[in-house]
Protein backbone atom coordinates (compact mmCIF):
# COMPACT_ATOMS: atom_id res chain seq x y z
CA UNK A 1 0.00 0.00 0.00
CA UNK A 2 1.20 3.47 -0.77
CA UNK A 3 -0.70 5.40 1.89
CA UNK A 4 1.33 4.03 4.84
CA UNK A 5 -1.55 2.17 6.50
CA UNK A 6 -1.31 -1.38 7.77
CA UNK A 7 -3.78 -3.86 6.33
CA UNK A 8 -5.13 -6.49 8.72
CA UNK A 9 -7.54 -8.48 6.56
CA UNK A 10 -7.72 -11.66 8.67
CA UNK A 11 -10.21 -11.91 11.53
CA UNK A 12 -10.51 -14.40 14.35
CA UNK A 13 -14.19 -14.86 15.20
CA UNK A 14 -15.59 -16.47 18.34
CA UNK A 15 -19.05 -17.97 18.68
CA UNK A 16 -20.29 -18.75 22.18
CA UNK A 17 -22.68 -21.52 23.18
CA UNK A 18 -25.64 -19.12 22.76
CA UNK A 19 -24.76 -18.43 19.12
CA UNK A 20 -23.41 -14.92 19.71
CA UNK A 21 -20.43 -14.01 17.51
CA UNK A 22 -17.59 -11.66 18.41
CA UNK A 23 -14.49 -10.39 16.64
CA UNK A 24 -11.48 -11.47 18.72
CA UNK A 25 -8.80 -9.73 16.67
CA UNK A 26 -7.46 -8.70 13.27
CA UNK A 27 -4.22 -10.04 11.81
CA UNK A 28 -1.97 -9.43 8.82
CA UNK A 29 -1.69 -13.07 7.73
CA UNK A 30 -3.95 -16.08 7.71
CA UNK A 31 -1.23 -18.12 9.46
CA UNK A 32 -1.07 -15.65 12.33
CA UNK A 33 -4.85 -15.58 12.70
CA UNK A 34 -5.08 -19.38 12.53
CA UNK A 35 -2.41 -19.75 15.22
CA UNK A 36 -4.45 -17.54 17.57
CA UNK A 37 -7.71 -19.35 16.74
CA UNK A 38 -6.10 -22.75 17.34
CA UNK A 39 -4.61 -21.59 20.63
CA UNK A 40 -7.96 -20.30 21.87
CA UNK A 41 -9.83 -23.37 20.61
CA UNK A 42 -7.46 -25.72 22.43
CA UNK A 43 -8.55 -24.35 25.81
CA UNK A 44 -11.53 -26.71 25.71
CA UNK A 45 -14.35 -24.23 26.33
CA UNK A 46 -17.70 -24.38 24.54
CA UNK A 47 -16.80 -21.47 22.25
CA UNK A 48 -15.83 -22.03 18.62
CA UNK A 49 -13.11 -20.01 16.91
CA UNK A 50 -12.43 -19.60 13.20
CA UNK A 51 -10.67 -17.36 10.72
CA UNK A 52 -12.35 -15.15 8.11
CA UNK A 53 -10.89 -12.75 5.58
CA UNK A 54 -12.39 -9.33 5.09
CA UNK A 55 -12.41 -7.59 1.75
CA UNK A 56 -11.56 -4.01 0.93
CA UNK A 57 -15.14 -2.95 1.59
CA UNK A 58 -15.00 -4.41 5.13
CA UNK A 59 -17.18 -7.46 4.59
CA UNK A 60 -16.19 -11.11 5.02
CA UNK A 61 -15.18 -12.95 1.87
CA UNK A 62 -14.95 -16.64 1.06
CA UNK A 63 -11.52 -18.07 0.20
Amino acid sequence: MNDGTITLPWLVIRQDDNGNRYRVGRYATRAEAQKIADSLDSRGHKQMYWVERIGQNGTSVDD
